[in-house]
């Protein structure tokens, strides 16, 4: 469910309209176009914990992030949650239901407090058929995120912990547009457990063993990647030991 390209890092959305400017699906439109789109825009406030919406709810609307932490799962089988994205300040997410107006597939809940804005299916369909520059990136972007389900399946069922945990790491760098140089992800051992299908333990263990070899650091509800090539060789083979 993700829309890669939003904000770089440094960018923080003072308002709805900034969001737009800065997110690669919208910047390039004239500011007049993005004013007009933005009058459609509602804010909303969620408390943490709440669901924003849950798989299977009616798709109304595309949602952008204002402020806070958004998490996107499923659940398994047995109950537990599968993340399949966290989005932050500045990304928008909820395009699969918007664009066909069909059931959510997966669950939305605030990981923090978060401002949130909706644009309604009603009003945004209509401004895609007045810019098909605008579709043609929706395109781009749903053709991104059905590699990215493949690559997450493929993941699960050929690599082992550390090769899944690499890829990972990697995939929150390169997705958040992180500078080289800093490599930080805000996220929790227990977020990147459940997006890698793994217990908090076993990821605490990998990491120890990582941190202990310099390829990461270790801060509170961060990680701070700091040899991506080693995470890369072993990403690739996909398997690699836990100690």
């Amino acid at each position: 469910m993700s829309i890669p390209g939003g904000r770089r890092p440094a960018e923080r959305p003072r308002d709805k309209l900034s969001l737009l400017r800065n997110h690669s699906l919208f910047r390039d439109l004239p500011a007049a176009v993005i004013e007009h789109l933005g009058s459609y825009m509602k804010t909303r406030k969620v408390a943490r914990g709440t669901s924003i919406f849950a798989k299977g709810d009616p798709g109304t609307g595309l949602m952008g992030v204002l402020a806070g932490t958004v998490k996107v799962s499923v659940a398994s089988a047995d109950g537990k949650d599968i993340v399949l994205n966290l989005f932050h300040e500045g990304e928008v997410f909820g395009e699969i239901a918007l664009l066909d107006g069909r059931p959510r597939t997966a669950d939305a809940t605030a990981m923090s407090e978060c401002e949130l804005v909706v644009i309604e299916r009603r009003d945004f369909v209509p401004f895609l058929s007045d810019h098909p520059d605008v579709m043609l990136k929706f395109i781009e972007i749903l053709c991104s995120r059905l590699r990215r389900t493949s690559e997450q399946v493929e993941q699960l069922i050929l690599k082992d912990l550390p090769g899944r945990l690499a890829s990972a790491l990697l995939g929150l760098t390169a997705q958040r547009k992180l500078d080289p140089a800093s490599r930080t992800i805000a996220i929790t051992q227990q977020e990147i457990g459940e997006m890698v299908g793994m217990t908090r333990e076993s990821i605490n263990k990998q990491l120890g063993a990582w941190a202990a070899r310099k390829w990461v650091r270790l801060e509170h509800g961060a990680i701070v990647v700091l040899d991506a090539n080693s995470l890369r060789e072993l990403a690739e083979t996909g398997s690699g030991s836990d100690e």
